[in-house]
């Protein structure tokens, strides 16, 4: 099947379970479309057992479309770009501490705390899971997913600085998480060729350093580079291309260099949205500019959370992978309340919090379609299956269950 035919049942469906939600369902938009999809997956499987033979058909459209390097290398860049572009500066360095800590200090420490967790859980129902993928696991649970955060931010109209710590956080976390990621990846031998490369604390903090504040500089230089390009003209449809250029182009060279591509186009989408915009475009640019990534984040948000409902029908539901999915639930739940609590606790030193912050933050840490693709990353072995369904089954309680409740969470304890 050619791409475009892949990508045109992609987009047919995405705007046909957009009009159904609109319509009749009015969930959040990225909700109903996950619901819609996941609906089909469950009612073509169904079917299946009747003889109808539409499973095989959706498999063999599924198995077209790379999840990883679909989400990875295509639209993660403009999705991430599309949500720095609105983060306030002013209001993020009020909370750059809280934003740093969280994505740091608490991705790192949710990691290990599932990881281990993970561990004697899976041996307790039966699953002989090593502890190195099950540190893998934690790493790609651990980071709240910006695509999911940020749709569901724009429904439920949480307080500016509360909006901003978790936008903030969600923006990096899955940064510092892709490299936390790749460092475990590389200890299990998987990282270059299934070839185990030397380990030791040097090697770590250089690849931590090289990813993290590499990509950071990296963002900072393109960003300006690109400020400097439209300070210089006035004509929105070329500035509306530069900035497409320096989303596809600089996540792609990062990545080419070996460098956080996520962290560098958040860097420079922060730079874009508040300096360029400020002092680099004339208010009718600023209107088509917001116009065209508002479209742009509407669009692939609406076929990423269509895959991700799909994305069902390729899974092999065993009990034991079912069992422990629903048991790494209130796990996950429970090392995100304990990371952002123990982060919470350390910054109270420095500033005060609402009374409610922690159970806010950890209600609102939702898991997405970053966790999915990680988790695709890994080799295809007898471990991988377990970990991609007990994944899966995560993200979906995330989005749908904290989804939809995290509004009212926020109103009942505001």
């Amino acid at each position: 099947m050619l791409i475009t035919d892949t990508l045109a049942i992609l987009i047919s469906l995405a705007a046909l379970f957009s009009y159904i939600n609109y319509r009749y369902i009015k969930l959040p938009t990225t909700i109903g479309l996950l619901v819609i999809a996941l609906l089909l997956s469950l009612s073509i499987i169904v079917l299946g057992k009747f003889g109808i033979p539409l499973e095989d058909h959706a498999k063999h459209l599924l198995s077209q479309i790379n999840f990883n390097e679909t989400l990875m290398q295509g639209m993660l860049s403009a999705l991430l770009f599309a949500g720095a572009l609105h983060v306030h500066l002013e209001e993020l360095n009020k909370q750059k501490w809280v934003v740093a800590i969280l994505a740091s200090v608490g991705v790192m420490a949710s990691t290990f705390m599932i990881g281990f967790a993970s561990y004697y859980i899976f041996a307790f129902i039966g699953l002989e899971i090593p502890l190195i993928y099950c540190l893998l696991f934690g790493s790609l649970i651990s980071p709240t997913d910006p695509i999911a955060v940020m749709g569901i931010l724009k429904t439920i109209g949480a307080p500016k600085s509360l909006e901003t710590k978790i936008a903030g956080e969600s923006l990096f976390n899955d940064g510092v998480a892709i490299v936390v990621f790749l460092v475990l990846l590389n200890i299990a031998g998987a990282g270059h060729g299934g070839e185990q490369g030397e380990i030791n604390v040097i090697s770590i903090a250089t690849l931590f350093a090289q990813e993290a504040l590499g990509g950071a500089l990296f963002g900072f230089i393109i960003g300006y580079i690109t400020f400097r390009m439209l300070a210089s003209i006035d004509n929105y449809q070329v500035e509306i291309l530069l900035t497409l250029a320096l989303v596809l182009g600089g996540y792609a060279l990062a990545s080419a260099l070996h460098i956080s591509g996520p962290i560098a186009v958040v860097v420079a989408g922060l730079l874009i949205g508040n300096k360029g915009r400020r002092f680099a475009m004339s208010e009718r640019t600023r209107r088509h500019l917001d116009n065209f990534w508002e479209l742009i984040d509407e669009i692939l948000n609406a076929i990423l959370f269509v895959l991700i409902g799909l994305e069902v029908l390729v899974l092999s539901f065993e009990i034991q992978y079912l069992w422990a999915g629903l048991i790494m639930i209130p796990m996950t739940l429970l090392a995100r309340f304990i990371s952002v609590g123990a982060s919470v606790s350390i910054m109270k030193l420095r500033q005060s919090f609402s009374p409610h912050i922690v159970r806010i933050l950890t209600w609102g840490g939702l898991r997405g379609g970053i966790s999915i693709a990680l988790v695709l990353t890994l080799p295809d072995n007898e471990y991988r299956e377990a970990l991609l369904v007990i994944t899966y089954i995560v993200v979906i309680f995330s989005i749908i269950v904290q989804g939809l409740t995290i509004g009212k969470l926020i109103k009942k304890t505001s």
